[in-house]
């Protein structure tokens, strides 16, 4: 990916992806768009950060009181399997 080019999957690699991650692997085909060109991104920021944005935005932030909370708090439901 250093050089530019998009990464090279194939249906064996995607099999896998899909069988284990279902709906959140990243890739320009896949479940999850790839940003273009933007490699400081990591799985983390796509499928932790993801599960956390449901958990804290699923009610309306009144302050940042209380989206200090509710992050908080989505950051204490996770597990170790999800990191």
């Amino acid at each position: 990916m250093q050089d530019g080019a998009s990464p090279h999957f194939s249906c064996f690699v995607t099999d896998v992806l899909n069988d284990r991650f279902p709906d959140a692997w990243i890739e320009s085909g896949g479940p999850i768009p790839w940003p273009p060109r933007n490699p400081d991104l990591s799985p983390l920021n796509f499928s932790l950060w993801g599960y956390i944005k449901n958990i804290v935005y699923a009610e309306k932030i009144r302050n940042i009181q209380h989206l200090q909370d509710r992050i908080t708090s989505a950051t204490e439901t996770g597990t170790r399997d999800m990191i």
